[in-house]
């Protein structure tokens, strides 16, 4: 494509691309025009193991060097990566076929910040003392050794850092599987980082489906695994590392609550309902899809809600004035297409969209659905695509009973201008990541991850780095052993 610069080849492997045509080839399809516009490899044996071979050699030395040092490159890989926003801006529209508008704000710049402020915490992982009357203990921070990665197709480029970047400042090497959906952006994280002076193995990409990342997965020489994903992956990859005892992070799906109150603002409480359903057209684990609105601002939210869509610009995503994007797939277009099917077919009132775009590629309607209960198939199953479930309710009780009646626990979030009540109900909120006149913000200073199904572990800050490294206790005797014989 001379539209945008493409990784030279499926796999970045010990410090360079690599190719081996001999695995199964994965078609790049790029969702707006529905053209296939690349094509890698799924990685062979010999490609999985010269990743592990690699990256278990290089990890020794790395976590040897001071913090300083490691973060430093982090740093610069930080750098970089804003300095070829544009470029890698247009490579993760190209991939996931989300607009250029949002790609060039919330992508490779969350992933910049997520080497920025690991490259600046690397420094800080140090242990503590402990005084035992005149003995004495002290801890060590480690690195756990190998981590595995496996991406989503949403977020390609945030979600190679978001994990590659903590596992780095602790000192662990990494090999990161993209969703083969969207195989090409991690790859050019690979590239900026060693490019950076990352040194070779440290972060390997390969490619692959299923069978790639179980072969990661179930090796003994793999000493961590982060995923990102649905539930079902989730479930499968969970029993695989635990067979082998390995540490787990997993950010899995949700059908999060946005509750909004009388008392709400407006405008506000529509920006948010639209930032947690319509963004990345819906493609987002933490979206708040259920939006509990009180029945006395309903009809106002709706009318509201269905003018503000009216402004979403549908178009080529390449084009800096569109807001608005396709599906990632013909299959997840089809998928969010019979969710649309069966609310009708259960009885919600559908408010506005609901068809297939005329266009090329794989574009619907942002959607939305009131007069929905909470039985209905559309208010209990992740969609993950532009549908918004709007339910009624009465009461603040009777709001969060129904928001927690859920399997899922990834975010929630609350409008309402009484501050005592928001924080009462965040209290109440069974979440990991919650939300007060808000939705959607993920900084990365502040912890990420959920509850329930949604998955374990935490994402980002400080927290992160207790997933990615380990505690050494050491006790030291000042003076003589006793024994008993």
């Amino acid at each position: 494509m001379s539209y945008l610069t493409q990784p030279t080849a499926s796999h970045f492997v010990n410090g360079a691309y690599v190719e081996d045509t001999n695995g199964t080839p994965i078609d790049v399809i790029y969702p707006a025009t529905g053209a296939v516009i690349a094509t890698v490899h799924a990685a062979t044996p010999e490609v999985v193991e010269q990743a592990i071979v690699s990256a278990r050699v290089a990890q020794g030395a790395w976590a040897a060097l001071p913090g300083t040092e490691r973060g430093r490159i982090l740093g610069r890989a930080a750098d970089m990566m804003r300095e070829r926003n544009h470029d890698l801006s247009v490579l993760e529209t190209c991939d996931t076929g989300k607009p250029y508008q949002e790609t060039s704000v919330a992508d490779a710049t969350s992933g910049a910040d997520a080497l920025e402020y690991f490259g600046g915490l690397a420094a800080t992982l140090t242990g503590e003392h402990i005084q035992l009357g005149t003995d004495w203990a002290y801890t060590r921070r480690e690195a756990l050794g190998l981590c595995v990665g496996i991406g989503a197709w949403n977020y390609p480029t945030q979600i190679a850092c978001w994990k590659g970047a903590p596992a780095l400042a602790c000192g662990n090497a990494m090999i990161f599987k993209p969703s083969e959906t969207t195989p090409l952006c991690a790859l050019k994280v690979a590239e900026i980082l060693h490019e950076a002076g990352l040194p070779a193995g440290l972060y390997n990409v390969i490619q692959g489906m299923g069978e790639v990342g179980g072969a990661l997965v179930g090796d003994p020489r793999v000493d961590k695994v982060s995923l990102t994903g649905s539930v079902p992956t989730g479930r499968k990859v969970y029993a695989a590392a635990a067979a082998g005892i390995k540490h787990v992070t997993m950010e899995l799906g949700g059908k999060s609550p946005l509750l909004i109150f009388d008392d709400a603002d407006l405008e506000n409480a529509v920006s948010g309902a639209i930032l947690g359903n319509f963004y990345s057209s819906g493609q987002v684990c933490s979206n708040g899809t259920r939006v509990f609105v009180q029945k006395g601002i309903k009809e106002a939210f709706l009318a509201r809600l269905t003018e503000r869509l009216k402004g979403a610009v549908i178009g080529d995503p390449l084009d800096p004035a569109t807001s608005f994007g396709p599906l990632v797939s013909q299959r997840q277009l089809e998928i969010v297409r019979s969710y649309i099917a069966k609310g009708i077919e259960e009885g919600a009132r559908l408010v506005t969209g609901g068809a297939r775009v005329e266009r090329d590629g794989f574009f619907l309607q942002p959607t939305v659905f009131a007069d929905v209960s909470d039985d209905m198939t559309i208010a209990r199953e992740e969609i993950f695509g532009p549908v918004m479930a709007v339910l009624d309710f009465d009461t603040e009780e009777e709001a969060l009973a129904r928001a927690n009646a859920s399997e899922f626990g990834l975010s929630a979030g609350v409008f309402t201008r009484d501050l005592v009540r928001a924080h009462r109900v965040v209290a109440g909120f069974e979440a990991g990541t919650c939300f007060i006149n808000s939705y959607n913000d993920a900084p990365v200073e502040m912890p990420f991850g959920g509850s329930k199904l949604s998955g374990v572990g935490r994402e980002n800050a400080k927290a992160a780095i207790e997933h990615y490294s380990q505690l050494k206790s050491v006790y030291v005797r000042m003076g003589d052993m006793e024994a008993p014989f």
